[in-house]
């Protein structure tokens, strides 16, 4: 337990034994008293957290530019990672698919249907009010029905998938989510793949494709086109992936409308470290 958590708890104990042997005129002060001192504790008490979090995180981009700047990022890589189909039992789950993958490639084997089941999920209902559709927020979790296509869903973004990894590769799992394409060519140059979230048909898709939903955390921009895949190489001309909607391995997609694919999805990408 943090420290100032247990004297905030003290200075409570300590003014109960006040109030029970002088139940006087002075409670209110005491009461003011305890009030601004256990304020100001748990003020200190987030200030040391926060401090922890923020550690944590510098540690982490630390280690991560060390690494970028120790391995060579090679001219071309080409992966020979097993690839693993997600039809016909997971008609929207090409993210859980992927990082059952990725999780292959790092020496855990587990089923894309426990992964599946474990994900996450948004269970807001899907409603059409008004002209605006109001559904769940796939960064908070999978939206609607990843099992069967008569249902309404779309799909999830990288923050529970990256939560879902740790689960399997504690301490492991690396967000390049907002970074440049050039860095995922980092842990690929170093023989690890990287999970992706893009479109459906790798390329930069017109405005027409795209729709907004109203959640409870506020609008969502989202398209029905949204896929991941597994990157698994690249060179001058094409990137290479592992596709679980057709089951194809190394399959490859023009390395320019790929980028700008990736980037209109909000660059999100999830790797590891190796052990």
């Amino acid at each position: 337990m943090n420290a100032w958590l247990i004297i905030g708890i003290a200075l409570l104990i300590v003014l109960v034994l006040i109030l029970f042997r002088n139940r006087s005129s002075s409670f209110k002060s005491l009461l003011s008293f305890w009030m601004a001192a256990f304020i100001f504790t748990m003020v200190l008490y987030n200030t040391s957290t926060d401090s922890d979090h923020e550690v944590a995180s510098a540690l982490q981009e630390v280690n991560r530019t060390s690494e970028f700047q120790l391995i060579e990022i090679k001219d071309k890589v080409l992966l020979d990672l097993p690839v693993v189909h997600q039809l016909p039992e997971l008609p929207r789950g090409c993210e859980v698919t992927s990082l059952a993958m990725l999780l292959e490639s790092a020496g855990t084997s587990v089923d894309k249907m426990e992964l599946a089941e474990k994900v996450k999920k948004d269970s807001s209902p899907y409603v059409v009010k008004d002209g605006k559709v109001y559904f769940g927020n796939p960064h908070h979790g999978f939206v609607g029905d990843m099992y069967n296509f008569d249902n309404p869903g779309l799909g999830v973004y990288h923050g529970p998938i990256m939560e879902l990894g740790e689960t399997y590769l504690s301490g492991r799992m690396v967000n390049l989510t907002g970074e440049s394409f050039e860095e995922l060519k980092v842990p690929l140059s170093d023989g690890r793949p990287v999970w992706v979230i893009i479109n459906a048909e790798y390329r930069e898709l017109p405005d027409s494709y795209f729709e907004v939903w109203e959640t409870a955390s506020g609008p969502v921009k989202i398209t029905k086109k949204e896929h991941s895949v597994l990157i698994t190489g690249y060179d001058q001309n094409y990137v290479y992936f592992n596709d679980p909607l057709t089951g194809k391995k190394n399959k490859k997609a023009p390395i320019n409308d790929f980028k700008k694919s990736w980037v209109q999805m909000g660059s999100q990408a999830l790797t590891y470290t190796q052990e």
